[in-house]
């Protein structure tokens, strides 16, 4: 799991800087700068999140073809994820194009707005690049090839760093454009990300990607791929609307009130890469598992992955009790927002060991193909439990920021709780192999 999780984790990480870095970048910009590419950034993922999940059917299809050494079907999975990411760009753009109406619809400060839209407008053009390294990396991951992702990862970061310093404060002979330049630096980035993971893979993914599958274009298989992959979208935009709803909610309260979120929540988000890309690792394990007809390997698996995970978010949340404060002034020079966002910090302390078991939970049941629960789950933990916590705690009972964060908790322990019942049970009765195609074939398509 270790050998696995590691240089996934890397990756995970890698991918959470590109945000820190124009976080922090804008943050010693201007809190309005800061605020609005929060918005901003909240509304591309918004928009892009339930693609990146149907791509994540990919996961268990691709890893349990090779764990069953049926590289035919490990070449349609990934053909037909490079089809989805097409369809998937028109859909979020589509999405992304009426920004500005539907935040002020949304009850979003006047003077955040138009940045914010401009943010988004100027990120339409990363949405593919965005969809493609996905595709790619999940690909690679169920391989257990992560050389290739950790590099592109360490290039695009670099890139980024100098694109911020140069667009967002006009450094370079560049003009000056503040949380702007900062989408322009992330779009250009993904496009570097992308096609950097493309050239330096192309030595494992040219069999699968030149030799194009006669059937990839059939539409009950690419049904049977969406069907799978849907529930990890919605239970990915589920849960990002959840946290996306506190945001917004923040922004009822003031600009204050966004920027403090947006530091205590960036800086969760990078501790909580690590159980993603222990997820990431248990779906491919897993899945490799099931696919060789392995029931012991998918128990061991599944352990590992939850020891590992919730180990590491138990002392991340000792580290986030210990120095709120100066945690906080690593993303901002504002006194007062990194005052309000130190008082943030601890809560998401304690939600971070609940919160890392169940992304690990999800990842198991991604590896045996049980996609549909963890989105239910959502729908319960989230919806039905965490919103109204927060609404009555931040608003009726007067707590403001904290109190809506701590609804957050609520949420998050009861998803938790469901997901570790449902990992147990469809454990206890065994697995079998996603089938996408009809004619599963084994051994070495090249041969054939």
């Amino acid at each position: 799991m270790l050998r696995l999780a590691v240089p996934v984790v890397i990756v995970q990480l890698g991918q959470m800087t590109l945000g820190v870095v124009d976080t922090i970048m804008v943050g010693h910009y201007s809190v309005v700068a800061l605020a609005s590419v929060a918005l901003g950034n909240f509304y591309f993922v918004t928009a892009t999140v339930f693609g990146m999940g149907v791509l994540m059917a990919l996961d268990p299809i691709v890893a349990q073809a090779v764990g069953a050494r049926d590289y035919v079907s490990v070449a349609r999975g990934i053909q037909r994820g490079v089809l989805l990411s097409v369809f998937l760009t028109v859909f979020s753009t589509a999405i992304m194009l009426p920004s500005s109406p539907v935040l002020f619809m949304l009850g979003q400060s006047a003077v955040l707005v138009p940045t914010a839209s401009a943010y988004t407008l100027v990120s339409i053009p990363g949405i593919f690049p965005f969809f493609a390294f996905v595709v790619l990396r999940q690909s690679l991951q169920a391989m257990h090839r992560l050389r290739p992702i950790i590099l592109a990862i360490l290039l695009a970061n670099a890139a980024n760093v100098l694109l911020n310093w140069a667009f967002v404060f006009g450094r370079f002979g560049m003009p000056e454009m503040g949380a702007v330049g900062s989408g322009w630096a992330s779009t250009i980035s993904r496009w570097i990300m992308a096609l950097a993971l493309l050239f330096m893979s192309w030595d494992s993914l040219r069999v699968f990607l030149l030799k194009w599958q006669h059937n990839i274009t059939q539409l009950k298989p690419m049904f049977r791929m969406i069907r799978l992959g849907a529930p990890i979208g919605g239970q990915f935009q589920l849960e990002f609307g959840a946290f996306g709803a506190i945001a917004l909610l923040m922004g009822w309260l003031g600009e204050l009130e966004m920027a403090a979120h947006q530091v205590a929540i960036s800086l969760a988000s990078f501790m909580f890469m690590v159980p993603v890309g222990v997820s990431a690792a248990a779906a491919v394990l897993v899945g490799n598992a099931v696919g060789r007809g392995d029931h012991k390997g998918v128990r061991r698996a599944a352990k590992a992955a939850l020891i590992c995970g919730g180990a590491f978010m138990t002392l991340s949340a000792v580290v986030f009790f210990s120095f709120p404060a100066s945690l906080a002034r690593i993303y901002t020079v504002d006194l007062a927002v990194a005052s309000l966002a130190a008082t943030l910090i601890p809560i998401a302390g304690i939600f971070q060991v609940v919160d890392g078991l169940q992304v690990v939970s999800v990842g198991i049941l991604r590896g045996v193909g049980d996609t549909t629960a963890p989105m239910v789950t959502s729908v319960l933990g989230f919806w039905l439990v965490g919103i109204p916590v927060s609404l009555y705690l931040g608003f009726v009972a007067g707590m403001g920021p904290v109190g809506l964060w701590w609804g957050l908790v609520a949420g998050l322990v009861s998803v938790s709780l469901f997901l570790g019942l449902r990992v147990r049970t469809r454990l206890a009765r065994g697995a079998s192999r996603v089938v996408i195609d009809d004619d599963i074939a084994q051994g070495d398509w090249l041969s054939r």
